[in-house]
């Protein structure tokens, strides 16, 4: 199998860090927003931690390639904005939804074929969309709490030009800091411990499985799969995408009713493990992967202290800390939704329905922003078609 090295036990570390820094705030406010305790909360992040290790671990020495597993970001960021409202049973049905269509994609290999049908440009608008009010939180918490904001920002802005893989990291620290020697850091009283998944009975109603469901699992799809399964081929690893797409969605299902929301293929953590530098035999670099895994595994006993970190934090530190972790998946989010002229307008409407935090009929903005979109791009491509005979 190889020796384990240092720097290839780092890149797992370093992977699975950068995936829960950046992100871990937007799960609590998913989570919080379908109504969870934090004691549910810290359950939901031990199973996560459970299912992403058992995942990673399995495809990556059954492969023997660095893949690696992760939670869908943009899925959660849809989840924030779209469970106002719903009970906490309606979103446990939702997640197995989703990942009960994941499996059909797996198992009849129509995965490929599903994401061409919907034009890439209207899927990106759409997820631009969705992330937008967190953009717009980060930067509009700034005037009230300017030395922390400031010094997260700052960190950002040079990690970012000196050391891009680590700037989620270096804000999170800068944040930490800040709090501490402010007095804004206000941890629970009781101890940390390992918290036990709970059962929560899932509850189906067709609004919320087509109105949050369907476009969760179109944004978990578009925005996470296909980039993950896009990584492994530009790394050199051909691994069959429908077994992939089973295996993840299965977890997930299996695990949906103790807060595993979604298993993806990760695409930006795993280019960590999937570089030179994580092993220079890239035959090796599994090695990475399957020591991301033990540490995602170790992450998950430890969920609760990363629950109980997210609510010691100030609201405008976890705001400004998920603005900037999904700055760089909005600025390329509008950069494809635009990127095509005969497009531009279609993905525009898309953009601003998904924006606008619309609801009609009980289906949410981003579900009509996928449908106002759909109908302009049907319309203006079909027409000027027509017309140009």
């Amino acid at each position: 199998m190889g020796r384990l090295s240092f720097p290839t036990l780092l890149a797992g570390f370093v992977a699975v860090l950068v995936g829960y820094a950046s992100s871990a705030a937007i799960i609590w406010q998913a989570a919080a927003a379908a109504g969870a305790t934090v004691s549910q909360i810290a359950g939901w992040m031990t199973a996560l931690g459970i299912a992403m290790g058992i995942s990673t671990l399995a495809l990556s020495l059954w492969y023997r390639a660095p893949v690696l597993t992760a939670w869908s970001t943009p899925g959660a960021a849809l989840l924030a904005t779209s469970l106002q409202g719903s009970t906490l049973n309606e979103a446990i049905g939702v997640f197995m939804f989703s990942s009960a269509l994941i499996v059909v994609c797996g198992v009849t290999g129509i995965f490929a074929r599903l994401m061409n049908t919907i034009p890439h440009s209207l899927a990106a608008a759409m997820l631009a969309g969705i992330l937008l009010r967190f953009g717009l939180d980060a930067f509009a918490s700034l005037p009230a709490n300017g030395v922390l904001c400031g010094a997260m920002l700052a960190a950002w802005l040079f990690a970012k030009a000196l050391a891009p893989r680590y700037a989620i990291v270096a804000t999170l620290i800068a944040g930490l800091l800040v709090c501490f020697a402010t007095g804004q850091f206000h941890p629970a009283d009781s101890a940390i411990s390992p918290s036990l998944p709970a059962f929560t009975l899932p509850h189906f109603t067709l609004q919320s499985l087509l109105g949050i469901g369907l476009p969760f699992f179109l944004v978990t799809m578009a925005s996470q799969n296909a980039p993950g399964v896009a990584t492994l081929n530009a790394a050199g690893y051909q691994v069959p995408v429908s077994p992939l797409m089973t295996v993840t969605g299965l977890i997930a299902l299996v695990l949906a009713p103790f807060g595993v929301f979604s298993v993806c293929i990760a695409a930006i953590t795993a280019a960590i493990c999937q570089s030179p530098d994580a092993h220079p035999d890239k035959n090796q670099r599994f090695m990475a992967s399957a020591a991301a895994g033990v540490f995602y595994l170790l992450a998950g006993i430890f969920g609760g202290a990363i629950a109980m970190m997210m609510t010691a934090l100030p609201q405008a530190a976890i705001q400004m800390l998920a603005g900037l972790a999904l700055l760089g998946t909005i600025s390329g989010s509008l950069y494809q939704a635009l990127t095509h002229e005969t497009q531009r307008d279609a993905a525009t409407v898309t953009f601003l329905i998904t924006a606008s935090g619309m609801t009609l009929g009980g289906l949410s903005s981003a579900f009509w922003g996928l449908v106002g979109g759909g109908v302009c791009y049907a319309v203006l491509i079909n027409l000027r078609k027509y017309y140009s005979r």
